[in-house]
């Protein structure tokens, strides 16, 4: 018996995401209603343009401008379950993917700090 896998795929990942970057203003703030205030924070931090300026490599629901250097940023806790792993990754993802990483080392090199990263890990498993 053969096992089936799930796997999001580009079209997928792209039909999910035409679907977010639709929401109007007041859409987004009624999607904004159920975060933490944490989550919030972290949110503004990841579609910000200083520091944390995920949208410049990543696709994330209701951000505009997105990049596409990066995996689109859904599922979130279905591919970190462990919160430390994805905390790893934004401090220095050196240590996930090997030196030749494009993705910055946040935590590492004092783009963001411990907290910061965390606000932004907790809006990402909101995703």
């Amino acid at each position: 018996m053969k096992k089936f896998t799930s796997v999001i795929t580009t079209a997928g990942t792209a039909a999910l995401l035409a679907a977010g970057m639709s929401f109007s203003g007041a859409a987004m703030a009624q999607q904004d209603e159920g975060l933490s205030e944490s989550a919030k924070e972290g949110k503004e931090l990841a579609f910000g343009r200083g520091g944390g300026n995920c949208l410049a490599c990543h696709q994330i629901v209701g951000g505009n401008l997105a990049g596409n250097i990066g995996p689109a940023l859904i599922a979130m806790k279905a591919r970190y379950p462990d919160r430390e792993e994805l905390v790893g990754v934004l401090h220095d993802p050196r240590d996930k993917f090997g030196a030749q990483t494009i993705m910055p080392p946040f935590g590492a090199h004092k783009i963001l700090t411990d907290e910061e990263i965390d606000k932004i890990v907790d809006y990402l498993y909101t995703l």
